[in-house]
């Protein structure tokens, strides 16, 4: 079990509040996504977990034995980070063996748990190999791999994949789910500023801005029934289209926020009207930029190719009831 409760969590650099009253319980074989802007805490949430930074109040608890003042090599954690911190004089074997050895462990058990972690990475016949000789998905297995042989009761993961590019991003995504699924009683925490990542990954997500969470749900939950404007504006991509002003009163709103897919093309009468800007084909489906003359363009999703060009005049509304609106404090008003 791998359960992980946080009470009260602040964390202070001087007079400066970074985590603020921070609450959560995660459950044995989640995987928790904290995503939010850059700044936000997320990152200093994570080394906090991991030990790597102190706390400045509150509770951390593992299997309910707290661990505010526990060293990071006795947390049962193991961390992976952006950068992969390879060893590189070191072969792939020797990179997943190293935190073995500096536990003296017997050398044939060593052997095996490396050989298992290179074969649930697919890494078997890299062993030999220097990292420099690797691809940087195939450096970041092996950092994992090196985490994996430690059979930590918490993986934590921070921004893995930011340095790889959007094709091996994917292959990655893929083999992180489904070593989740080889894993299922070890819980994962990742740090993540992609949108996708965080969509298409995680169990739960965790919103933060400004070391405060703002919302936690599956990832349809925040998606479908944002609490707050910013988690509306802020989880989804192409983000959620926010209307204003004369825009939104028109719905006894502030504000009144419509995802790209949820609108719909109209031959006149729309909720809203305005120019054409700009037209993105993708094949599957299009973005319509439009100008309604309220600083940001509105954007359309349709599927199949567009047949609408730069200066045509469109008229658009929401699809039935598929809008949110919000009041003066940014909180969801009911429909």
């Amino acid at each position: 079990m791998s359960d992980l409760k946080i009470t009260n969590l602040f964390k202070r650099y001087g007079a400066v509040e970074i985590l603020k009253d921070v609450n959560l319980d995660i459950k044995s074989g989640e995987f928790i996504v904290f995503v939010g802007p850059s700044g936000c805490g997320k990152s200093t949430l994570l080394r906090c977990i991991s030990g790597l930074e102190t706390i400045s109040g509150g509770t951390l608890q593992i299997d309910g034995r707290v661990v505010n003042d526990v060293a990071p090599s006795k947390r049962g954690i193991a961390m992976v980070f952006q950068s992969y911190a390879l060893y590189p004089h070191m072969n792939v074997y020797d990179n997943m063996a190293y935190s073995l050895k500096l536990q003296r462990l017997p050398r044939e058990e060593i052997k095996k748990k490396v050989e298992a972690a290179a074969e649930k990475l697919q890494l078997t016949k890299y062993l030999e190999r220097l990292p420099k000789a690797l691809s940087g998905g195939q450096r970041q297995r092996v950092a994992i791999g090196r985490a994996i042989v430690r059979d930590p009761k918490v993986f934590l993961f921070d921004e893995p994949l930011s340095n790889l590019d959007a094709a091996l991003r994917v292959q990655m995504r893929i083999e992180i789910g489904q070593l989740k699924e080889q894993l299922p009683n070890t819980t994962m925490i990742y740090v993540t500023h992609d949108q996708v990542e965080a969509m298409t990954m995680a169990d739960r997500i965790v919103v933060l801005k400004d070391g405060i969470v703002q919302q936690v749900g599956t990832p349809m939950e925040l998606y479908e029934n944002p609490q707050s404007l910013f988690v509306a504006q802020f989880i989804g991509s192409p983000k959620m289209n926010m209307f204003t002003g004369a825009d939104a009163q028109k719905f006894q709103a502030t504000t009144v926020g419509v995802r790209p897919e949820h609108l719909e093309i109209k031959p006149a009468d729309g909720a809203w009207s305005g120019k054409v800007i700009y037209s993105e084909n993708l094949g599957s489906d299009s973005y319509i930029y439009v100008d309604i003359g309220a600083g940001e363009p509105v954007i359309v999703r349709q599927e199949g190719k567009s047949s609408y060009h730069t200066g045509d005049q469109l008229s658009f509304g929401p699809k039935g009831r598929n809008f949110h609106r919000f009041d003066d404090a940014g909180k969801p008003l009911a429909h």
